[in-house]
């Protein structure tokens, strides 16, 4: 999501109750030599498990809950008049607007066929493992850094238990990847890694693993940052393949349990109107990250892989912005085996927002306490949007991270809200065919957004469980609260 993090001290130690170093928001060019073929997106108009066997190797001012101290404003769907209304349309193949052109998109190579949208099924729903392998103190990542235990598989049973079928593991390497030219990763942190996974798929999950909070200004050793000048990009672009072609590598023999995510919530820091020189570095990393893969031997060759956008925002990916014209483009690498990750946080003033509890219910038919015309018809403006520019065209679509954080301090009827916000998502979600995977930092108090307890191994959040479950298999939308 947009990071938002903010860092807690509760009982002697630090904890984050916000969202993922990547968790955004309200939401969160390519060169001609790195990008060769492309199909370029821009969305316009209206809208709206099996099981396989595993096969694995050898192996703001304020306001969110994470933990980095990141200044941010509200995000771009906070109000209504705020790109949000119109909807997505249709997928068009055209370059990026960039100071190069794109040669036209060809077709896909044989091996990499495949039906994307239903491949993501086997995902819904998901949940995340926030704050553990993103983790970091003074740009080194440790799993306990942010007051989280160190994971077991307990939890990871727990979960699965719970009727989830997929697991996202947010992953920083930072410190961890050495000097160039080979910016080889620490063996024992991949090694960790590479156990966390194994408990997933080992249970019959699907597992997503991503370059996290590499993408972050606000992270001490952040590297993978978009904004930075021509000459430096080079040297970026360098170490991101280094770094996805070992990744890709230790775990070539995984089948399709396993889910690549290129990058986070990765943007320039600043919101508004992408800059189409970053927004084109972005489609970049994109397509070095796929060409990478694919070249890894193994199973990459049938791998899905999963893509975002400006900053996981979902108008700034599908180029519905409603209020202006972007000059920026979303530019999909060809490649058919390929979903698009978007984040939802809105209205952020209930999703995320720490500075004040003004807004701690959440549907369009309630009168107080709720943010106005931001809740199941903005949910049905902002998901028509994804199915129209990439549902409908074969893309699968993950909503990597969405939640709500925990205002029980200020009114207890705010659980019920949550619950009912998680459900009426997953119900939207699943009537597109959409993905949906909730953002759980493993903080359960005022302003988190734990659903389990993660030393005990036990449900914290069963209300918000049991709307996540029922809604990702819903034929009708749930019935709203009454006030």
């Amino acid at each position: 999501m947009k990071k938002r993090i903010l860092a807690a001290l509760i009982s002697g130690i630090m904890v984050v109750t916000g969202i993922s170093a990547c968790s955004g928001g309200a939401n969160s060019s390519v060169d001609s030599s790195t990008a060769t073929t492309t199909t370029s997106v821009s969305a316009t108009t209206k809208a709206e498990t099996t099981t396989v066997t595993t096969t694995k190797a050898e192996t703001t001012t304020v306001t969110t809950t994470k933990p980095e101290t990141t200044t941010v404003a509200t995000t771009a769907e906070t109000t209504t008049t705020t790109m949000t209304t119109t909807t997505a349309k249709k997928q068009e193949t055209t370059a990026t607007k960039a100071t190069t052109t794109t040669k036209k998109a060809e077709p896909a190579p044989a091996e990499t066929k495949g039906d994307s949208v239903a491949f993501s099924q086997n995902l819904m729903p998901g949940w995340n493992l926030g704050n553990q392998l993103e983790a970091n103190s003074g740009g080194t990542p440790s799993e306990t850094a942010w007051g989280n235990p160190t994971i077991t598989e307990k939890l990871i049973k727990e979960v699965k238990a719970q009727g989830f079928k997929s697991i996202r593991i947010p992953v920083s390497y930072l410190s961890k990847i050495g000097a160039g030219p080979n910016y080889t990763i620490d063996s024992k942190w991949l090694d960790r890694v590479q156990e966390v996974v194994d408990m997933c798929v080992d249970n019959g999950l699907y597992a997503i693993i991503n370059i996290h909070g590499d993408g972050y200004y606000s992270i001490k050793g952040g590297w993978l940052l978009c904004g930075e000048s021509a000459s430096e990009q080079k040297k970026i672009k360098a170490k991101y393949e280094k770094v996805w072609e070992q990744i890709a590598k230790r775990f070539k023999n995984y089948d399709e349990h396993l889910v690549f995510e290129s990058m986070n919530e990765e943007y320039d820091g600043s919101y508004g109107n992408p800059n189409p020189e970053y927004y084109n570095n972005i489609n970049a990393y994109n397509q070095i990250f796929v060409d990478t893969v694919r070249k890894a031997g193994g199973k990459n060759n049938s791998r899905y892989l999963l893509i975002p956008g400006w900053n996981t925002d979902i108008n700034f990916t599908t180029g519905d912005c409603d209020s202006y014209t972007m000059e920026a483009k979303f530019v999909i690498p060809n490649d058919s085996r390929i979903m698009i990750s978007v984040h939802y946080y809105s209205p952020w003033e209930f999703c995320g927002e720490e500075g004040y509890d003004t807004f701690y219910k959440w549907g369009d038919s309630v009168k107080k306490f709720v943010k106005p015309r931001q809740s199941e018809s903005l949910v049905n403006r902002q998901f028509d949007k994804l199915y129209n520019a990439f549902i409908k065209n074969g893309y699968g679509v993950v909503i990597g991270e969405y939640g709500s954080i925990d205002r029980t301090s200020k009114d207890k009827s705010n659980t019920i809200y949550r619950a009912y916000f998680a459900e009426y998502v997953n119900y939207a979600a699943h009537q597109r065919n959409i993905v949906t995977v909730y953002w759980d930092n493993g903080y359960n108090g005022k302003h988190g957004f734990g659903l389990f307890d993660r030393t005990k191994c036990t449900v914290t959040q069963p209300e918000i469980i049991k709307g996540i479950i029922n809604g990702a298999k819903a034929a009708k939308a749930p019935k709203a609260p009454t006030e």
